[in-house]
């Protein structure tokens, strides 16, 4: 017995050794499908380094945007990567909140990524986050379902168009609502959507002058058409529906049109959709004006300041933003379900040319103008967003209020006249106004 002690030693030694090793990466991200396949394929990576364990924290919309904001303002370093986005990015690294990925491998191909995508990541000429996938906003139609009714869709359909194609569409008999959209609350769910319609109505969130322009007629004109089509043609308990919610209506086959992210364009064909092949795309509608009619977003990975192991996190980053991450999700799900907008060479190969959503994105994503998102001029960057830090907080409280009027709990008028006193105290105390 005694010839195996030394050797039995040495291998636990070694054993205990590999483990203390071992650097433990905390990821938190957004429950959306394209996070739960990277989570997936995400042991590809770890078999490869066999050095780092992945540490999974996937939470819904408003939640990650609570916990980040905490995390990073506070410094306590409980992520080693975080997810964010062209909104929050160059606040956080303004603020010294995040490390800026420096020194990416040569394969990484940086210039690959889309300019747009690369220069909304940025703060100071340095990219602070690497963006997992990008999107603007479409609207998604059953083609059967107008074929059906004898409905052509335009190349470029107008919000009257929409509301008359969801009324003729719209047969609760049978559980098909002409049209669903997102009315959970929060800054970056219903308003998501609102924001871009109050744009193309003529709106904005603020004058020059930085005053809030919610009570405007512009606003009354465009949310109360989204109340009226909601109540009419759209789905029950819609305050309760985000991206994810109306994604399974869709797939469901419960729901005729949807304005939404391009990203679903991948889900809504995918194996597990009873309506894939069944789907057409098509530019978000306009009303008074195409400015600001579709979003431009990327969710991507930031590195915080006070991440414990940065190395280590960075490398996965690097990893799950690759053309070499892109290709293993082709392999496991088809080109159809790789995360989009974001690499030129995505939209340069034949197969995923094939994707009956492929040219509609790109033509959104290149088209949406953050420096010009209304037919009034503001002094803000931003579509579906106002790129200042005050706006995280002024959009969720709005988000609130639209959402209380959707449900009824509050007449339209009292919700626009609310959520403007809301803005100008957060305007006066921010110093934007007097």
């Amino acid at each position: 017995m005694k010839r195996f002690a030394r050797p039995l030693l040495a291998a636990v030694c070694l054993s205990a050794l590999s483990a203390y090793a071992q650097k433990t990466v905390t990821i938190i991200t957004v429950n959306n499908p394209d996070m739960i396949e990277l989570k997936k394929l995400s042991p590809q990576f770890e078999q490869k380094n066999p050095d780092i364990k992945l540490d999974w924290v996937i939470v819904e919309e408003n939640v990650l945007r609570q916990k980040v904001t905490t995390d990073l303002s506070q410094g306590s370093g409980q992520y080693d990567l975080v997810f964010i986005g062209l909104y929050d990015t160059p606040i956080f690294a303004k603020q010294g909140w995040l490390a800026s990925f420096d020194n990416l491998p040569a394969d990484y191909d940086v210039d690959d990524v889309f300019k747009s995508i690369r220069d909304g990541l940025s703060y100071d000429g340095k990219l602070y986050a690497l963006p997992f996938y990008g999107e603007s906003s479409m609207l998604m139609y059953r083609k059967d379902l107008f074929d059906a009714k004898g409905l052509k869709m335009p190349d470029q359909p107008t919000y009257e168009d929409l509301r008359k194609f969801a009324d003729a569409l719209t047969d609760k008999s049978k559980g098909i609502y002409g049209i669903t959209l997102r009315g959970q609350p929060g800054w970056g769910e219903n308003m998501a959507f609102l924001d871009t319609l109050v744009n193309t109505f003529g709106g904005t969130w603020f004058d020059e002058k930085w005053h809030p322009t919610i009570d405007s007629p512009e606003w009354k004109s465009a949310i109360g058409y989204y109340i009226d089509l909601m109540k009419k043609d759209g789905p029950p308990g819609a305050t309760s529906n985000g991206f994810n919610e109306n994604l399974t209506l869709m797939t469901s086959g419960k729901a005729a049109m949807w304005i939404d992210a391009t990203v679903a364009g991948g889900m809504l064909e995918g194996k597990d959709s009873q309506v894939a092949g069944k789907m057409g795309y098509a530019p978000a509608p306009i009303e008074k004006t195409p400015n600001g009619s579709h979003w431009l977003w990327s969710w991507a990975f930031g590195l915080p300041k006070k991440a414990k192991q940065p190395d280590a996190a960075v490398k996965f980053a690097a990893w799950a933003t690759s053309k070499e991450y892109i290709e293993a999700v082709a392999k496991d799900e088809g080109w159809s379900s790789v995360p989009p907008g974001t690499r030129k060479s995505t939209y340069d190969n034949p197969e995923y040319k094939k994707a009956p959503f492929a040219a509609t994105t790109l033509q959104a994503m290149q088209s949406a103008d953050p420096t010009n998102p209304c037919i009034k001029k503001v002094p803000y960057i931003g579509i579906q967003f106002v790129g200042i830090p005050e706006f995280q907080a002024i959009g969720t409280v709005v988000g609130q209020n639209m959402a209380g009027a959707l449900a009824g709990k509050m007449s339209l008028d009292q919700a626009l006249k609310i959520s403007q006193q809301a803005a100008e105290r957060a305007m006066i105390q921010g110093g934007y106004s007097k």
